[in-house]
């Protein structure tokens, strides 16, 4: 992708970040450029924007004016939170995760649809501002949770056997994660599989011993003597 492609892509990130209301041309600058010195910056910014309002046109039914509008302060996507995936996955995964204990099937449901939005990392191939990377950690994150809360609601609703092989890779992946380890951990012994429920305690104390210098929380540590006792609970 050539740098003025690049950069109209950030800028309608940065537009859709916020829907409906006014990013400031000092901000839209700083962002687009990172910081480097631009002697005709307003220029060049209104030069993206009116790339951006023509690619715009070809996928709407109105002028790219009124998707774009310009304004005293700066400019507005003149859009919907909902139209934005960023917002609308936010908003399923926080419907979704509420439910996942007195409705799973509700939440898998919720919690699928928010996961189907994404596409690759969180806003990939934009410039390398302050606020993408603060909002792609927020993102990155917002993401991980919500897989962590759609493997609760499936656990919720008896879908043990189905999650085994993701929480698997899940837990290798993310050690840091201990959800991911713990819930693997139910699931296998759901499954009649307790000395691998057991190894997988062993197998995360080390990783985060050597890796993070950490022992695993309480949770897992309960856990793990409710594995060794049959706590019924666990059923």
């Amino acid at each position: 992708m050539g740098v003025a492609a690049r950069q109209v892509r950030t800028l309608l990130a940065l537009l859709a970040l916020s829907p409906g209301a006014p990013v400031p041309f000092d901000q839209l600058v700083e962002e687009l450029w990172a910081g480097k010195q631009m002697g005709n910056a307003r220029n060049a910014l209104q030069a993206n924007v009116v790339r951006l309002r023509k690619l715009l046109e070809q996928f709407a039914d109105v002028p790219g004016d009124c998707l774009v509008r310009t304004v005293s302060s700066g400019y507005v996507l003149d859009l919907p939170a909902a139209a934005v995936d960023a917002h609308l996955f936010r908003e399923l995964a926080d419907l979704g995760s509420a439910l996942v204990l007195q409705r799973p099937d509700e939440a898998i449901d919720l919690l699928e649809r928010a996961l189907r939005l994404w596409h690759g990392p969180a806003l990939f191939d934009v410039s390398d501002g302050l606020r993408f990377r603060i909002e792609a950690a927020r993102l990155d994150e917002r993401r991980l949770s919500a897989r962590e809360d759609l493997i609760a609601a499936k656990l919720a609703n008896g879908e043990d056997r189905g999650v085994v092989s993701e929480l698997k890779q899940l837990a290798a992946e993310y050690p840091e994660r201990e959800r991911f380890s713990e819930q693997l951990m139910v699931a296998l012994y759901r499954n009649g599989r307790q000395t691998e429920a057991l190894d997988v305690f062993h197998h995360t104390r080390r990783r985060l011993a050597s890796e993070l210098g950490l022992e695993p929380g309480r949770a897992m540590r309960r856990l793990y003597q409710a594995i060794l006792v049959h706590d019924q609970v666990l059923l």
